[in-house]
């Protein structure tokens, strides 16, 4: 006897954490639906080998009723709200904005699940960007929060309302607090992916440098495909609760320079330019998260360590490079 496909429902499926998550779902039989922006250009780019097998809406963060609508159209069993503002230094340019994406936008999901069907199970990215000026080291579930940016404080609300309407309203709510996580879909506007393809450009001669900020702070980078894994777990509990995802490992962006730029073969001293302009207005120095929840409650573990990470983003963007070369 047959039964029908669980449905779930992505926000930000055009995303890395989207594509990501949307092929993980998809591998277990899963009916998926994205929500997507109308917009002038439309970047389906990282889902465009998956466009067949999902079913796109257009609704949006700041409407309230697009997305009641949504949700009542679809009727998922899980929702995922990986939408967001969620390049930091574009927070302070846009700090408005990032507040309604970010943080409204979380509580205008919930909202609707709570007016159409309180037994969906909701799922809310949060980000080791809310601990920002750390009280201790490695951050876990119990660290206080202390942002540093508008994109953090934005994150901190949207985890907050998540909570409070798990425990006001009954309703299946989890935050994953996701520490840095990266992969050859990253937007190229971010410092991970800004780095691999810099080394690409400048082994295949098509620039010579590139400005970076501060090349001293730390991060905990993880693989993009093992956390998607993470939030799927998380909806798969008996009971709703909140985890740190990470490695648990801690390098600096120089680190992050130096092996990207010796994957292709160059000596990042000879191409990096120190900006003071990239430099954030209050730095987040260090970040490194403590898992051992998810370990022991999820069962979860990354399986991409850092250095095969960095690996996968210069071999990516040198063969993406190549072609642009071949075939502008």
């Amino acid at each position: 006897m047959s039964t029908d496909p669980q449905r779930a429902l992505i926000t930000g499926i055009t995303g890395q954490d989207g594509a990501y998550l949307a092929e993980f779902l998809l591998a277990r039989g899963y009916e998926v639906h994205g929500m997507v922006r109308r917009a002038s250009t439309e970047n389906f780019e990282r889902i465009a080998h998956l466009c067949d097998r999902l079913q796109l809406h257009q609704a949006d963060l700041l409407d309230q009723l697009s997305i009641v609508n949504l949700i009542n159209e679809v009727r998922p069993a899980e929702v995922y709200n990986l939408a967001a503002q969620s390049f930091v230094p574009t927070s302070w340019s846009q700090p408005l904005l990032t507040g309604e994406y970010t943080a409204l936008g979380v509580t205008r999901v919930l909202e609707a699940i709570r007016l159409v069907d309180r037994s969906i199970r909701f799922f809310q990215a949060s980000s080791s960007e809310m601990f920002g000026h750390v009280r201790q080291e490695p951050q876990n579930e119990q660290t206080p929060f202390w942002p540093r940016s508008p994109y953090g404080v934005a994150k901190v609300y949207g985890h907050w309302i998540t909570v409070n309407y798990r425990e006001s309203y009954g309703i299946f709510a989890c935050s994953g607090i996701m520490f840095n996580h990266e992969s050859p879909r990253r937007g190229k506007e971010f410092l991970s992916r800004k780095v691999t393809d810099a080394a690409a450009r400048i082994k295949l001669g098509l620039t010579r440098e590139v400005k970076l900020g501060n090349m001293a702070a730390r991060r905990d980078w993880g693989f993009a495909g093992d956390y998607v894994r993470a939030m799927w777990l998380m909806l798969q509990q008996d009971a709703p609760d909140d985890y740190v995802i990470a490695t648990g490992r801690q390098h600096s962006v120089e680190e992050l320079v130096e092996l990207a730029f010796g994957r292709a073969g160059l000596d990042w001293r000879k191409h990096v330019v120190v900006d003071p302009a990239l430099f954030r207005p209050a730095e987040v120095n260090t970040l490194r998260g403590d898992a051992r929840k998810a370990e022991q409650k999820l069962c979860w573990r990354p399986e991409v360590s850092f250095e095969e990470l960095v690996r996968m983003m210069v071999d990516a963007d040198l063969e993406r490079v190549r072609k642009e070369i071949e075939a502008p």
